[in-house]
């Protein structure tokens, strides 16, 4: 696609950014208002990103003047050329298959599978109302945001935008703010029981040992 029809594709935008959208949903089952709150963050994310990839590259046209300069032979308003990343890096051939758009789709992937894991040992938990400790929760307290922030930087990797890379630092911080909100509330809930989880389980980096340890990041 060139030019002319390369953006302004208005319904692409809404059925990507549905399906993604609905995945997240499928996969998160937000329930509590701090999940909705997370799932929230984590769809115009996705709106902002479909927005620019298939409606309008408001990050294109900001940077018109400087990418002409820099790069006089390329059509930045050809859709292939929406890989900015790729085009700035000087990466040859197709861009849907160059490392940077390799590593996305893995981490995407990736995210999505974390996702559906961790909530499945979640919502059993949440059904008998104790403690999520096994599975991924075992690992790592906040398997879920740190899903949403892999899928996030996977975009970003592939299609990165001006608003996106504005939104990622300031999503990952309001991740980071829940996950605290959510362990005020387990440490009322659960007490000792959690401070002894939060002791021999990491924040945020996944254990990958058998043994439990003492970090908490």
């Amino acid at each position: 696609m060139h030019g002319d029809s390369a953006y302004g594709l208005w319904t692409l935008v809404i059925l990507n950014s549905a399906v993604f959208i609905f995945f997240a949903f499928s996969f998160a089952k937000p329930q509590t208002k701090t999940d909705w709150r997370s799932f929230g963050a984590f769809s115009a994310f996705i709106i902002a990103l479909f927005t620019e990839m298939y409606g309008f590259p408001l990050t294109i046209y900001f940077l018109s003047g400087w990418l002409a300069e820099k790069y006089p032979g390329v059509d930045f308003l050809s859709h292939e050329n929406g890989h900015l990343l790729h085009t700035l890096l000087g990466l040859e051939g197709n861009a849907h298959w160059d490392p940077l758009h390799i590593a996305s789709n893995i981490l995407i992937v990736l995210g999505f599978f974390l996702l559906a894991s961790a909530w499945n040992v979640l919502h059993k938990a949440q059904q008998t109302r104790s403690l999520a400790t096994t599975g991924w929760y075992a690992r790592c307290r906040h398997p879920q945001y740190i899903a949403f922030i892999m899928i996030m930087f996977g975009f970003l990797l592939q299609w990165p935008t001006l608003p996106t890379l504005v939104m990622f630092p300031i999503l990952v911080i309001v991740y980071v703010r829940l996950a605290k909100r959510e362990e005020k509330m387990s440490l009322e809930e659960f007490g000792d029981e959690y401070r002894h989880y939060m002791k021999s389980t990491p924040a945020w980096i996944p254990k990958f040992a058998t043994e439990n340890t003492a970090s908490t990041y």
